[in-house]
């Protein structure tokens, strides 16, 4: 398989990035972002682009395809809803619309969260603007769309996320996190749980929209067929 990733320098993206590159059956990774990553791999290509928002500048780059593993995310402490929904939506919308023109057979994941509001009408701002993400990307002509919902993520293997207020929670809560793990393990997931859950979704053939809350991408990682 060959796998854009975008947000390979976030928590999550680390880790989709870690799996990825261990995968027999994954050729070719080529991450998409800003700046560039400090990581070297056999596997690794790196498409650095100032503006994401332009990346039509890039299409050669981007055909070819099998699956795109969206990590890329903002907190919206802090943050109007204007602000917010740029970064969300209108870069996220931007990027799948490219990416649905030039690979058709592509499978794209994308990384919400758990209380994402499908309905567009609720009182929290972020899960308002998720919904409309998420509602938006399924009416795009990919061969499957898998809306990842996670609740809590555990940083494994070094993985950082950029917000300092989430390293000092993680810093401070991992070995509970562990414990709650162990005896609820369809709860919290973890970065590996996500990178394998990306590539099984991207193995399989029989779903065309999936929304995967937290217990679905664990069994996702597990290899189940949802």
């Amino acid at each position: 398989m060959k796998i854009l990733i975008f947000g390979a320098s976030g928590m999550v993206g680390q880790g989709v990035l870690r799996e990825c590159l261990a995968a027999a059956d994954v050729s070719q990774i080529v991450t998409v972002g800003r700046t560039p990553l400090t990581q070297a791999h056999p596997k690794l290509q790196q498409l650095v682009h100032a503006d994401l928002m332009r990346l039509d500048a890039r299409k050669d780059e981007l055909r070819g395809f099998d699956a795109c593993f969206f990590c890329l995310g903002v907190s919206s402490s802090g943050m109007d809803e204007n602000t917010y929904q740029k970064i969300t939506y209108e870069l996220t919308l931007t990027v799948a619309k490219l990416l649905a023109e030039l690979n058709l057979e592509m499978t794209f994941v994308y990384v919400s969260g758990a209380g994402t509001d499908s309905s567009e009408q609720g009182r929290s701002m972020w899960a308002r603007v998720k919904g409309k993400t998420e509602n938006d990307l399924k009416k795009l002509p990919f061969r499957s769309i898998y809306l990842f919902r996670p609740s809590i993520i555990q940083p494994l293997h070094g993985a950082k996320s950029k917000t300092a207020a989430y390293r000092y929670f993680y810093n401070l809560s991992g070995p509970l996190l562990s414990l709650i793990r162990r005896l609820f393990p369809s709860f919290i997931v973890t970065t590996d749980d996500v990178g394998q859950a990306m590539l099984n979704a991207a193995r399989q053939t029989n779903q065309r929209v999936l929304v995967a809350e937290a217990h679905d991408i664990a069994r996702l990682s597990r290899g189940a067929h949802l």
